[in-house]
């Protein structure tokens, strides 16, 4: 319980750096950016306060190219956009003192104790043993699915808002032909695996917490909030979702 908690204090304290250069840069987004990364400093400080099992590679390196992946993909694609209008929204009618104590217990604590909870499979990972090998290659595999479906959903995605002739337009092309969020797709894929590889060490408690992640992503932050937000504001996008699947791929309807 105690590397448990310290690994829950290191995600809170990365967030709270992140939110002490945030107040003067009036960019809450910047949470967004080390998202990711908040999974990475929590996995390598539960395996060092764990004396560094070697076993537990087979969760580190998922977690490590996911992270990174995910964390430079946001700052990339946020580069230069100034704060998310969600965040500008919440600083409306608050002072710079009100909005920064706010946001730091309930964007930036927030995010860090959600680190804590979801990463649970990689808790799993250093606690010791010898996992189920089977259960962890099929765990690898679903991983690698997601993760690549994922990448490559993100990738079709700039190419087709870099082109200026695109400018206003619906992305239904590639993997975006055969679903609306091929992205949050592979994140949901990559995530079960990480479930798998979790439970191959025994720890079936973590899968708690892997259904928390597929509820953020649909009902919370990500498809539910989206789909709405788009359907407002994007020309021919209604039309686009009565012909494609909301998240899992299947042949456009007629």
């Amino acid at each position: 319980m105690t590397v448990y908690l310290l690994g829950f204090l290191a995600a809170i304290a990365l967030m709270s750096l992140v939110w002490s250069f945030s107040v003067p840069l009036r960019d809450a987004s910047l949470v967004d950016r080390f998202w990711g990364i908040g999974f990475i400093v929590i996995a390598l400080a539960w395996w060092w306060l764990s004396g560094m099992p070697a076993v537990a590679w087979v969760m580190l390196i998922p977690v490590l190219l996911w992270g990174l992946r995910l964390s430079a993909h946001i700052t990339w694609r946020n580069w230069g956009h100034g704060e998310d209008a969600r965040y500008t929204a919440m600083r409306e009618d608050r002072s710079d003192f009100a909005f920064a104590v706010r946001s730091l217990v309930t964007i930036f604590w927030l995010q860090g104790a959600l680190v804590g909870v979801i990463a649970l499979p990689m808790f799993a990972s250093v606690r010791g043993g010898e996992p189920i090998w089977a259960l962890v290659w099929l765990g690898w595999a679903v991983w690698l699915f997601g993760f690549l479906y994922e990448s490559i959903g993100d990738w079709q995605l700039a190419r087709f808002k870099a082109d200026p002739a695109h400018r206003g337009q619906v992305m239904d092309r590639g993997l975006w032909r055969y679903s609306r969020h091929p992205n949050y797709f592979g994140e949901i894929v990559l995530w079960i695996g990480y479930g798998l590889i979790g439970l191959a060490f025994g720890g079936w408690w973590a899968l708690p917490s892997v259904a928390l992640m597929i509820f953020l992503i649909l009902r919370v932050s990500g498809v539910t909030l989206l789909d709405r937000h788009m359907s407002e504001s994007r020309p021919g996008y209604r039309e686009y979702a009565a012909r494609t699947n909301t998240l899992i791929p299947g042949p456009p309807r007629r």
